[in-house]
């Protein structure tokens, strides 16, 4: 099988699976040191002297032997080990040099295309241009929230040219990660999600999420470290909870993609009522009509998934959008995860009606797309290579690192256990564990 580029993909060696091998068979790490420790163990314990001794010295004999059999086959298990992790760790570093270069071609290729060509302009209202701008700014208006405070990180990060460790796991805030092409939708979708969810902060990883606060021993947040220092710092203080989403945690959607879609949406079934027909007045699902930035639409979170089918799909599931109310209302035998209609009527889930009007609507919006982004033929399928050869890599790197850390951990075990065993050869007789009775007792099994 193979990935894209050309390069060769399978999965790594599972660094906890189990070895098979002969509990004598050689080790490869330390040969020579192992041959002499071994050669002289059996030297010892298979002296003509010691088997004429009496019967408690034979059986101290073969204590000794016991243990010192036990020794060498913790040493022999250590050596695979070390062997197995050094395989792992040289396969890894020839993959991931594969997909450095690969990365850096298909690199090569995007830039040949002039993206500036790829945007056409759909609609003239001056007002939907700036509609990114302004849902910045509304953000930043809640200065004291997590959402404003992670912003704020992002920009002087840049400015600086620095990599902030609480902000390099963030992706962004989920009022900015998707755009709509009416504002009407927009507006709607931002209140059915409600102020909170639109100023979530969305990371990665768990690990991501544990570098933004940080607990002092007592369980307390630490208001000098993690975002709360960073606020304290700007004089902006975070006192209030925000919320943070963690796609590596979202079970993400699990059906199948709209084919040849370019924008990679759901395909998810249409709403029948029970005579078998789509309800009147179905535009679709909120989920599908969110337009998502192409280098968001693939392996975004850590286990390769896009935004829609995790964070979007986690906070819309299955929302219909209808025309009108009375279509909406129309259609109540065939809704389940709720819907909303382009006259303001919405369904949070079955059974529960949010009415009035919305005279106090939210601040906060999706962007309003002004762009329609069409791209030249093959140009998606080389950026989606790129982005999945990036996402391979950043595997491997971390593969890497986790069977560096168990390489060095079974050398150490392994030099530990063999100066064990020297010692106990070393010193005879009187290093037996206590475990080992001399005289009366069984023999260990």
């Amino acid at each position: 099988m193979s990935g894209d580029g050309g390069v060769p993909w399978r999965m790594p060696f599972d660094p906890a699976a189990q070895l098979s091998y002969s509990p004598r068979s050689l080790v490869a790490s330390e040969p020579s040191a192992f041959k002499h420790v071994e050669t002289n163990s059996l030297d010892m314990v298979t002296s003509p002297e010691m088997q004429k001794a009496g019967k408690g010295q034979q059986l101290e004999v073969e204590l000794i032997a016991t243990h010192s059999k036990k020794l060498q086959d913790d040493l022999q298990e250590l050596g695979l080990k070390i062997k197995h992790h050094e395989e792992n760790l040289k396969y890894l570093t020839t993959l991931k040099t594969n997909l450095d270069e690969s990365v850096q071609d298909m690199q090569v290729a995007l830039g040949k295309y002039d993206k500036a060509s790829f945007f056409q302009t759909k609609k003239e209202d001056p007002s939907l241009v700036k509609s990114e701008e302004e849902t910045i700014e509304n953000i930043l208006k809640h200065e004291n929230s997590g959402a404003a405070i992670v912003y704020r990180m992002k920009i002087q990060a840049e400015a600086l040219s620095s990599d902030h460790s609480l902000t390099k796991d963030v992706i962004g805030i989920v009022a900015t990660l998707g755009k709509l092409e009416d504002n009407n939708l927009s507006r709607l979708l931002a209140e059915y999600l409600g102020l909170e969810t639109m100023l979530a902060v969305v990371c990665k990883t768990y690990e991501g999420v544990k570098a933004l606060e940080v607990y002092n021993r007592e369980g307390q947040i630490d208001k000098n470290l993690g975002l709360h220092g960073f606020a304290a710092s700007i004089g902006k203080p975070l006192d209030d909870r925000f919320l943070v989403i963690c796609l590596e945690d979202i079970r993400p959607y699990a059906g199948e993609f709209i084919a040849d879609d370019p924008l990679r949406r759901l395909a998810l079934l249409k709403p029948r009522l029970p005579n078998g027909e789509t309800p009147s007045g179905f535009l679709g699902f909120a989920v599908n009509m969110i337009t998502i930035e192409s280098h968001n639409l693939y392996c975004t979170s850590k286990n390769g998934d896009g935004l829609r089918e995790t964070l979007f799909y986690h906070l819309f599931s299955n929302l219909q959008v209808y025309r009108s109310r009375e279509d909406m209302f129309n259609a109540l035998p065939c809704i389940r995860n709720g819907a909303i209609s382009l006259d303001g009527g919405m369904i949070r889930c079955s059974g529960v009606f949010s009415l009035g009007g919305h005279e106090k609507a939210i601040d906060l919006k999706f962007p309003t797309d002004s762009e329609m982004f069409n791209p030249p033929e093959g140009y998606l399928e080389a950026e989606k290579g790129v982005k999945e050869t990036k996402w391979k890599r950043e595997r491997t790197s971390e593969d890497m690192k986790r069977e560096q850390d168990l390489l060095t951990r079974a050398r150490f075990n392994y030099e530990k256990k063999k100066q064990e065993l020297l010692r106990f050869l070393a010193k005879g007789p009187s290093t037996v564990p206590s475990q080992y009775p001399m005289g009366r007792g069984s023999m260990p099994g």
